[in-house]
């Protein structure tokens, strides 16, 4: 399926959610991932201060939401020195924040929120395939002499 026209999707606003609706958001998603049973090692592996990730990720979709700016960090390196990742793995993450997403009775910011979570999403798992799997040459295409 297609994503929306950048028209049709409601802009990052203060008036789009409040802290609260970004708060369950991630508390209720990261409960499904962990409890996901590819998804849940991933994460138990890595995270072990729970309560700073969420607050990290609060930070994360409240500027995407909201139009905050409390987010600092760098994910792409974390996620790129992952060697067990597979296109799976990213269908099941989408698929629990739909379904998250959903639920949270605010069809605006499911809207917004799910655009942007499969942009990330497609952008990881694109730069991912780049590090891992070196072009295949084109059939019928010049060799470099």
């Amino acid at each position: 399926m297609l994503p929306p026209p950048p028209s049709a999707l409601p802009a990052p606003s203060l008036a789009l959610c409040s802290e609260q609706d970004v708060t369950r958001l991630v508390h209720d998603f990261y409960a499904r991932v962990r409890e996901e049973p590819r998804l849940g090692p991933v994460f138990a592996a890595r995270i072990h201060d729970w309560d700073a990730h969420l607050a990290q990720l609060v930070d994360f979709w409240s500027a995407m939401l909201r139009g905050t700016r409390r987010f600092s960090g760098a994910p792409m390196p974390k996620h790129m020195a992952m060697d067990e990742l597979d296109r799976d793995l990213f269908d099941r993450w989408l698929g629990l924040f739909r379904l998250t997403t959903a639920e949270c009775g605010n069809p605006a910011m499911q809207r917004l929120a799910d655009d942007v979570a499969e942009r990330i999403a497609d952008t990881f798992w694109r730069r991912f395939q780049m590090l891992r799997w070196p072009p295949l040459q084109v059939v019928g295409a010049a060799r470099p002499d």
